[in-house]
């Protein structure tokens, strides 16, 4: 079985997903949907609120504002202020190292907080090395025979033994060998999407989350780490990428005592100069593998109008 030529983009479609679907995860769905709009409506309604109105107080440094900024910062009120200065464009193949939590035994700071506290920054794993880009590797290399990857084998097996994968977040049910099939092509045809079209920051549903360490240096977070795979096989010259949060020590070190507006307008600034964090770290979960040999880079190649 062959895929998609790699000269004819996929349908730009945001529920490509859809054919995959199945009517045995119709409730696991709706319970997602219901849970995912619970939190939603909770957080618009009452934490983004109460967030805004303590921030206010931080920003004008009312009384307790110290006590906000030792508990971390709203995250979502200095993305509000913050905007695309919290982008920071890098190249795809510096972006190799990301936070795993496992070498701070799985402590993980509050994904609702700007500033992080502790030694999570020293803890790292090698994107090189990861289930993602060897993902989208074995699918460029076996493109032609989608049933030679290691993924269609894997799903294959577990078919076999009555539990095929299914994903109730996205609604997906492999529970055929042609299913399994379909979304082998859907992957690669958003990696053809982006050979053909570039990056583009407005195609999934989050941004390419980093942090700041310590240092000041940039480690990749969860979230969109398919589409950097992508943009790392194909050697894109540069991606955009948002900073989620940052190292309190850092903090500290760039806003030098000031606080609300004149803090952020010194992070804003500090912010431009931040790479990729490209060496292992102290609390490493496992030994530094080394590098690996890149592919040749392939640029896009925009479709001219006739």
């Amino acid at each position: 079985m062959s895929s998609r030529s790699s000269h004819t983009p996929p349908p730009r479609d945001d529920n490509v997903f859809a054919c995959l679907g199945s009517d045995r995860l119709r409730w696991a769905l709706r319970r997602v949907r219901f849970q995912e709009w619970l939190k939603s409506s909770f957080q618009q309604r009452v934490g983004i609120p109460l967030e805004e109105l303590w921030f206010q107080r931080w920003l004008k440094c009312q009384p307790g504002s110290a006590q906000l900024e030792k508990a971390g910062l709203p995250r979502r009120s200095i993305e509000k202020r913050l905007g695309h200065h919290l982008i920071v464009h890098i190249n795809p193949r510096d972006m190799i190292r990301d936070v795993n939590f496992k070498g701070v035994g799985g402590k993980r700071p509050s994904s609702s907080a700007f500033l992080w506290d502790g030694e999570w920054d020293e803890s790292r794993g090698d994107l090189r090395h990861g289930s993602r880009y060897k993902f989208i590797t074995d699918l460029d290399e076996h493109r032609d025979n989608l049933t030679q990857t290691q993924r269609f084998q894997e799903h294959a097996v577990r078919l076999k033994a009555g539990s095929p994968w299914a994903s109730a977040h996205e609604g997906i049910l492999l529970d055929s060998e042609a299913k399994i099939q379909a979304y082998l092509e859907i992957y690669l045809g958003f990696l053809d999407d982006m050979a053909c079209h570039g990056f583009d920051a407005s195609r999934g549903k989050d941004a390419l989350g980093v942090v700041v360490t310590r240092e000041g240096n940039l480690l990749k977070i969860n979230r969109g780490l398919h589409r950097l795979a992508m943009a790392q096989r194909l050697g894109l010259p540069t991606v955009p990428v948002t900073v989620r949060a940052v190292h309190r020590q850092w903090w500290e070190k760039v806003t030098a005592g000031t606080t609300g507006q004149a803090a952020l307008d010194r992070l804003a600034s500090a912010l431009k100069a931040c790479t990729p964090e490209m060496r292992p770290g102290r609390l490493d979960p496992r030994a530094d593998q080394g590098p690996i040999e890149w592919p040749t880079p392939r640029r896009p190649m925009l479709m001219n109008a006739d």
